[in-house]
Formats: C-alpha cells, sequence, structure tokens
C-alpha cells in the first residue's frame, strides 16, 4: 500500500510530485476564484484572459532565446499578459458594454495569435502542444515557489474584500449604494481570475484551464447555496479533479490536461443527473 501510495503521489518521481503541490495548492484558489467567476458570470471574459496567456509565453520565449535572458520564464510573460488582459476586458467591460462580447471575441483571438507569431519567431523546437493542453513534465521547484507566491497574492484579496467581493457578484447597483468602489473591486476580481489562471497552465494547458476554473464550482452549485461552502466545496472536487487526472494521466500514459477536463466534466454531468432526479422526488 504504502508503495502504491508513493506511486501516486510521485515520492520517487519529482515532476510528479510537483505536479501533485501545484494541483492542491492551486485547486484552492481555484475554487475561491472560480465561485466567484461562475456567480458573477464572467467565464467568457475568464476564457479570454485564459487564451491571451498564450501572447505571454511566446513573447518570453522569444526574448529568451533571442536575448539570452535565461531568466526569463515562461510563467512570468503569462503573468504579464493575463494581468494586461484583465486589465483591458474590465475596461472594455465598464464603459464599453454594448461592445463587450465583441471586443472579448477580439482580443481572446488576437492573444492567441501573437503568441503563435512569437513562437513560430523563435529559433529552435517549441513545444506548443505542452502550453496548449498541459504537460506535468513542465513541472519544476520554481513553478512549485511561483504558485505558493500567486496563491497567496490571490487568496488574501479574496478573505479581505470578501463582503465588497460578494456584493459586485450578485449587486453591482446595491453595492454601489453601500458605498462599495464596485470598478476597483471589479477589476481586482479579474486580476484575482487572471492571475488562478496561470496557476496551473503547466498542467492543464492554456485552452482547458478555463474548464477547471468553472466546472468544479457549477458542481458545488448543485449540492449548496451558501457562498463559503460553495467556495470549500468547490476547492475540495478540485483537488479531486486534478489528483485523480494526474494518476490516471500518468499510469495510462496520457495527456494530463485532458484527463482532469474529462474526469471534471464527467462529475459535472453527473451532477446534472443527481439535480435532475432530486427536483423528480420532490
Amino acid at each position: 500500500m504504502l508503495e502504491l501510495w508513493q506511486e501516486f503521489t510521485g515520492a520517487n518521481i519529482p515532476f510528479l510530485r510537483y505536479a501533485f503541490i501545484i494541483g492542491i495548492f492551486s485547486s484552492i484558489s481555484f475554487g475561491i476564484v472560480g465561485t466567484y467567476v461562475v456567480t458573477r458570470r464572467i467565464s467568457s471574459i475568464a476564457g479570454a484572459i485564459a487564451h491571451c496567456v498564450l501572447g505571454g509565453i511566446g513573447a518570453a520565449l522569444y526574448f529568451r532565446t533571442n536575448y539570452h535572458l535565461m531568466w526569463l520564464q515562461p510563467i512570468y510573460g503569462a503573468i504579464i499578459a493575463a494581468l494586461f488582459a484583465a486589465l483591458l476586458l474590465g475596461l472594455v467591460s465598464i464603459y464599453a458594454k454594448q461592445r463587450e462580447d465583441t471586443v472579448i471575441g477580439a482580443i481572446w483571438a488576437i492573444g492567441m495569435a501573437t503568441g503563435l507569431l512569437f513562437i513560430a519567431a523563435t529559433p529552435g523546437y517549441v513545444d506548443l502542444h505542452s502550453y496548449l493542453f498541459g504537460n506535468i513534465l513542465l513541472t519544476s521547484f520554481n513553478d512549485v515557489i511561483v504558485t505558493l507566491v500567486l496563491g497567496i497574492i490571490v487568496l488574501l484579496p479574496a478573505v479581505v474584500f470578501f463582503n465588497n467581493l460578494l456584493a459586485v457578484c450578485f449587486d453591482n447597483r446595491f453595492a454601489e449604494l453601500r458605498g462599495v468602489r464596485v470598478r476597483l473591486i471589479y477589476l481586482m476580481l479579474l486580476a484575482m481570475t487572471a492571475l488562478t489562471i496561470v496557476l496551473m497552465v503547466d498542467i492543464v494547458g492554456i485552452i482547458m484551464v478555463i474548464a477547471l476554473l468553472t466546472l468544479p464550482p457549477a458542481v458545488a452549485g448543485h449540492f449548496t447555496r451558501r457562498i463559503w461552502s460553495m467556495m470549500f466545496l468547490s476547492a475540495i472536487l478540485s483537488v479531486i479533479f486534478t489528483t485523480s487526472g494526474l494518476v490516471a494521466s500518468y499510469r495510462l500514459d496520457l495527456p494530463s490536461g485532458p484527463t482532469i477536463v474529462i474526469i471534471a466534466g464527467a462529475g459535472y454531468l453527473l451532477s446534472i443527473i443527481y439535480a435532475k432526479i432530486k427536483s423528480a422526488f420532490i
């Protein structure tokens, strides 16, 4: 039993161990911020931010290779691109609501295209598939440290400004009447979402990270209506989906990102069936 546990937790395999640590710690942020995203109904904005991350990764790889900036890791470019996209999309959402969908789609596509152009101009081979769909082989001790730091940065405002974030997610007008700086809190929420997305890009990939941000809260919503309990259950579910997906992908030699998302999708489907059965008998 001990040998089986050591194999599953990657005790003798550094990259798998790092992936487990990143997955577990990131799940806390995913559960909390994902609940805000689902409640505020900004999944499309979160998706655009996720795809813009490729632009930052491509730029970081390009400048690192061409200008020998060995300290410039792809995750640093991802952080900058995600925050820039969050700020831009937030301002569009606040000041240009009539064209919000069009701008979101445009930024979504431009972010991906920019990343692809940078990667195409980068000498040598770049494993684009790993960034798009995730690869646990990319995880390192440095990623663990960055994950811990980003996780703390995300969770602090989520706790300190909990009431304000809650008010903005449910009723902007009421929040304004109570003196809440709605626009600033909304931009902060998007920044938190951007950093949360970066947390698990290496494992789940750019294209599917949005699924892990929305599916656990969506499942939790079928079992609880209180925000705190929804956040807690979302974090637990995210841990379950991530760790079971990593185990399955390692044992079956499958990509980690799609495996995790398939398991999360199956959990969501089961929660819908449960909700339908429950409503039929109540």
